[in-house]
């Protein structure tokens, strides 16, 4: 057995008696782990919303539909 066990082993039992299963919260890792993914997808949707605003789109003209010309017709 590894101290890291037998240490586990002899503290756990102590952990049981030290809060109320019951009334469990997340405390404050669960809010810096929040608080960072929060960060996360804010910095992502800003960087996505630059990339979008530098996209030169043009769109081809539709193979189906009638050609138009310009040129006047011959009579």
């Amino acid at each position: 057995m590894s101290a890291t066990q037998a240490a586990l082993t002899q503290l756990l039992p102590l952990a049981g008696d030290t809060f109320d299963k019951n009334k469990v919260t997340p405390g404050i890792l669960g809010f810096l782990v929040f608080a960072a993914l929060a960060l996360g997808v804010w910095a992502l949707m800003k960087s996505m919303n630059r990339h979008m605003g530098r996209v030169d789109f043009e769109e081809a003209p539709d193979p189906v539909a009638p050609a138009t010309s310009t040129a006047k017709p011959t009579s």
